[in-house]
């Protein structure tokens, strides 16, 4: 009987909303005609392209789409580290408040236009007015072009973050005749190494001609190029064992097949999974009890994250309680036993905190979330927590988990660690609507230091800090974090990027 992805990927796409990214990477130098070594490339992607205009795009799984069409002013590198690409090198002021970008002068979009410093200004100035796009964007003051080839991005606040933003997707020049005419979502024009090919059959299929004199033509050996938006699983794996597919986003399943058919293999960290407290200061009359620091201390004690990752997750991931990314920095080793699995200290602190007949509590649930439902529900009632759960589809659930005070989050994570912060602790997102940051003097603190650190290790010493403080104070239950897999043929190789939830064309390049 013919196997299928497990639930896992149906997760990925879960995360894809709880946060947004995406970006680039590779080598970027570029200038070079197409060889004759390029090769078919047709990627299965697990979801549709949410919009060809970059202000509205959702990066997630949007990296194979834009980036064939469009060039960002930065790329990104495995690390999330930003990258040159249409911008040739920058420079920031020593007050953090002006970003000097130098831009090549050899790129022109698919209509004739030339790139240069008046067109990047308003691409972004387009992107900073974005619904989405603008998240890069929030303490820039003005773009301004010195130069035919040089722009200033002068901000309101250093903003540690800017830049990678920019990398993971937010940075994509777009023609200026193209953003006039309000047509992008429908007809994209960027200077990319391809363009939308006629045949391409929206929701379905997306088929891109190469553009032979792109300046970056040998970064992108795939010819000819087509994208498949597919969520039915077992069609995308059945899709790679008939050659249909050089390029899946796969998990567990998959590979395993994939020394049979000599399949490729690459996974990276994307997502934490676990418990999100909502009302982590107790500002509800539901949310009270989440409130208090020994009932948060006592759901993390409560769960057998490595378990989960064994049992649920088929062993794709590892047991943690943080929100940064194992192994990068932020991270801190040393915090992983300190909610070593207990389940009589669980019990004990709720007792401390007066609640040792437990309480109730309604919590949201949609089929993307069932895999660990029951094991919630149990772990709950051995604490004497009943759960009523409001039944919600996935787009629903998005927008009813706040107004819970937690719910099971499967959270994406990024590879920069002032981006976690931000994304993660202090600033508001859907999924974390009340930071409560001013409930918690000690982490408040450590905030400021951090925002004022010297980047560098003074700075990576701060966030170890306030990751410490953070853990300690549960402001999450944090059960694990999981992987992102794709599959390639063995004629190509994919990078994976903490970050982004499918790579763009720059992490896939052709095997050695």
């Amino acid at each position: 009987m013919k196997k299928t992805l497990t639930g896992l990927a149906a997760l990925a796409a879960a995360a894809l909303a709880l946060t947004a990214c995406s970006g680039g990477g590779g080598n970027a130098a570029g200038g070079e005609e197409a060889t004759s070594s390029a090769k078919p490339l047709s990627i299965g992607n697990f979801l549709d392209v949410t919009s060809w205009d970059p202000s509205l795009a959702d990066v997630g799984f949007d990296g194979p789409y834009l980036s064939a069409i469009y060039d960002p002013l930065l790329a990104i590198d495995e690390k999330g580290e930003p990258q040159p690409a249409l911008a040739t090198d920058w420079e920031v002021s020593d007050d953090f408040k002006k970003i000097t970008m130098n831009l090549r002068t050899d790129a022109k979009f698919s209509d004739g236009t030339a790139f240069d410093a008046d067109v990047a200004v308003k691409s972004l100035d387009y992107l900073k007015a974005g619904v989405r796009s603008q998240e890069a964007y929030l303490n820039v003051e003005s773009f301004t072009a010195t130069d035919e080839d040089t722009i200033e991005i002068n901000l309101t606040q250093r903003d540690d973050t800017i830049l990678y933003f920019m990398a993971l997707g937010r940075s994509y020049m777009m023609a200026p005749d193209a953003i006039a005419a309000g047509t992008l979502a429908e007809t994209p024009v960027g200077s990319g190494p391809y363009t939308l090919g006629d045949s391409s059959i929206p929701g379905a299929e997306y088929h891109f001609d190469k553009v032979a004199d792109h300046w970056a033509a040998a970064d992108f050996p795939f010819d000819p190029l087509t994208v498949s938006p597919l969520s039915d699983a077992t069609a995308m794996l059945n899709g790679m064992e008939s050659g249909q597919f050089q390029l899946i986003y796969g998990d567990k399943t998959a590979a395993d097949m994939a020394p049979d058919y000599d399949w490729n293999v690459s996974s990276g960290l994307s997502m934490w999974v676990g418990l999100q407290f909502a009302d982590r200061v107790g500002q509800s009359e539901m949310g009270k009890p989440i409130g208090d620091l020994k009932v948060r201390q006592a759901l993390n004690y409560a769960f057998n994250g490595q378990e989960m990752v064994d049992t649920i997750a088929q062993g794709v991931g590892e047991g943690t309680n943080q929100v940064f990314p194992i192994d990068t920095p932020g991270y801190v080793a040393s915090l992983t036993d300190l909610y070593a699995p207990n389940m009589d200290k669980a019990k004990a602190l709720l007792a401390e905190a007066g609640y040792a007949d437990g309480f109730d509590i309604t919590m949201p649930m949609s089929p993307q979330f069932q895999p660990w439902q029951a094991i919630v529900e149990q772990t709950l009632a051995d604490l004497k927590i009943k759960v009523t759960w409001k039944e919600t589809d996935f787009m629903q659930y998005m927008s009813v988990a706040p107004e819970y005070p937690m719910f099971v989050g499967v959270i994406a994570m990024d590879s920069n660690p002032m981006a976690t912060i931000e994304r993660q602790i202090s600033k508001p997102q859907w999924y974390n609507p009340n930071p409560g940051i001013e409930a918690f003097p000690d982490v408040a603190a450590q905030l400021e230091i951090v925002n004022t650190a010297a980047p560098g290790d003074e700075q990576t010493k701060a966030i170890e800090k306030l990751n410490e403080l953070v853990t300690q104070n549960a402001f999450f239950s944090v059960w694990s974090q999981s992987t992102n897999m794709y599959i390639s043929t063995a004629d190509f190789t994919v990078t994976p990027v903490t970050g982004m939830m499918f790579p763009t064309l720059r992490q896939v390049e052709l095997a050695s």
